[in-house]
């Protein structure tokens, strides 16, 4: 069995209204001690909405690291105060205008291990109705369905290439037969 790393300490080096950007001192399995850095963040959403014709429903937007645009499902951080389907809901209407009648959970991962300790809570969106899209300031979204199988070939051909969507649907392919 794998010895647990014993966290001695965390120290804040860093915070934004998304994240939190941490050191931790821990203890080696041998007895020393070593420093980690990370980011912290309260947890994600990502939601895959299906409309009542089986289309899935993206956004595309300007991803700035990258200096692309990106096809992706809908998602965001978890707000301070919010249960992760609050968050799904805020953020479907403020990204796409869509208000969910049905929210159904179907797994979660972390997005990079390595590197961050969030979870993305992943939902799936059915019953949809139009609402009004609100999105923040910065940034500007544009609302795509798709059918199913023209996402597929999408994420062969590498125009969706967004970890997150593509981890997300690789869960939701455990159990389209209940959705689509």
């Amino acid at each position: 069995m794998l010895k647990v790393l014993r966290q001695i300490e965390t120290e804040l080096l860093s915070l934004n209204p998304w994240w939190e950007y941490r050191k931790d001192r821990y203890e080696h399995p041998d007895g020393t001690n070593g420093e980690y850095y990370y980011v912290h963040t309260p947890g994600a959403v990502m939601i895959i909405p299906i409309t009542d014709e089986g289309k899935l429903i993206l956004v595309r937007q300007f991803r700035y690291l990258n200096r692309l645009e990106c096809l992706e499902f809908i998602g965001g951080g978890i707000k301070p105060g919010k249960s992760a389907e609050e968050s799904a809901r805020e953020e479907l209407l403020e990204e796409a205008g869509i208000i969910a009648q049905e929210l159904i959970p179907i797994g979660g991962f972390n997005p990079m291990n390595g590197v961050t300790d969030e979870i993305c809570n992943i939902f799936v969106a059915l019953s949809l109705k139009k609402g009004a899209a609100n999105p923040e300031p910065t940034e500007e979204f544009e609302v795509q369905e798709l059918e199913y199988a023209k996402f597929c070939e999408m994420i062969r051909e590498g125009s969706i290439w967004d970890g997150m969507t593509l981890a997300a649907f690789a869960i939701f392919e455990q159990r389209k037969e209940d959705f689509i």
